[in-house]
């Protein structure tokens, strides 16, 4: 599939309505990458980052950083096509010594996303809010897609809650979220999907902090991200770098004085996630929600839907 077909499926949301469109397009651009770029530039600082520069079909973009280590080439492409769905399908049942399969999980959801992820970096320089926010919009489908597929029941959706005042209600409030989970007629968990944590940690904690205020419950908040990286200018020309986007001090700090979330899932783990003794116990690889956790949070008691107004969005 030539680049215009691949930038033109992508920019359409309506391209991607279930796991396999997406497998199909990793596929497709997995193909693609095989020749059609003009150069594979390998990062300054963080050497397992690469970006990807275009011909001039592509403007000669330079696209977001990808690890290396996470990310699929052509030749391994068979894991996404094949091992992928078959793992999905017994995910629920994978032990945590199963890494080799946990590895599939994580690396074919990274991969899958950035393939998405670099084919929009292809737009003109004038469209890169438009690719921001289309793919935004795709990882956060995909990841209620990959969700569904395991078996939770999960929407997009505005939940109002109520509030009260001597014992009366006065009127709702309206709060929207990326990802509602549901089980046997209750709201189990409120989850936030995002490409990157940048700009948006604090208001996640926020959103817990006021919505366990507001409703007196205790429903658990969980966070997922992609990566936490950008790309960056060296001083050398034509060379470029990675800068972490996660904010450790603010994350810290929201987790001890305010309320920790009940769980945050990466797919790219930065360094001082695996090191720092606070952040390894409060973030996680993105195969723990899938293997173990969504079950035990889905397990805890929710609020019933006969309690709280939910407007759903498909």
């Amino acid at each position: 599939m030539k680049l215009t077909k691949l930038v033109e499926f992508a920019t359409d949301k309506k391209n991607f309505t279930n796991v396999q469109n997406y497998i199909d397009f990793a596929e497709n651009f997995l193909t693609f990458a095989l020749k059609d770029f003009q150069a594979v530039i390998i990062s300054q600082n963080e050497t397992q980052y690469r970006f990807f520069q275009y011909k001039q079909d592509g403007y000669f973009n330079i696209s977001r950083p990808v690890n290396a280590n996470l990310f699929y080439g052509f030749d391994d492409a068979e894991k996404i096509i094949n091992d992928f769905p078959q793992l999905l399908a017994s995910v629920r049942h994978l032990s945590a010594e199963d890494l080799l399969s946990r590895e599939i999980l994580i690396k074919s959801i990274y991969t899958i996303q950035q393939c998405i992820g670099i084919t929009l970096d292809a737009l003109p320089s004038g469209a890169s809010n438009q690719a921001r926010k289309l793919n935004g919009d795709l990882f956060e489908r995909f990841i209620q897609l990959l969700l569904k597929e395991v078996g939770v029941d999960c929407q997009t959706g505005t939940v109002k809650v109520p509030i009260y005042i001597n014992g009366e209600k006065q009127f709702d409030m309206s709060y929207q979220h990326d990802l509602l989970l549901f089980k046997e007629n209750e709201l189990k968990v409120i989850g936030s999907v995002k490409t990157s944590s940048k700009d948006r940690i604090d208001k996640i904690f926020m959103d817990k902090f006021l919505y366990s205020k507001l409703t007196e419950t205790e429903i658990p908040h969980i966070a997922i991200f992609l990566h936490d990286v950008q790309r960056k200018k060296t001083r050398i020309e034509n060379s470029y770098g990675v800068n972490s986007t996660f904010l450790t001090g603010h994350f810290k700090a929201f987790t001890i004085k305010l309320n920790p979330l009940d769980g945050v899932y990466y797919c790219d783990v930065r360094p001082n996630m695996e090191r720092d003794p606070l952040l390894k116990k409060h973030i996680k690889t993105i195969d723990h929600l899938f293997c173990s956790d969504v079950w035990q949070l889905t397990e805890n008691e929710g609020i019933a839907l006969t309690d709280v107004k939910i407007e759903t969005e498909s």
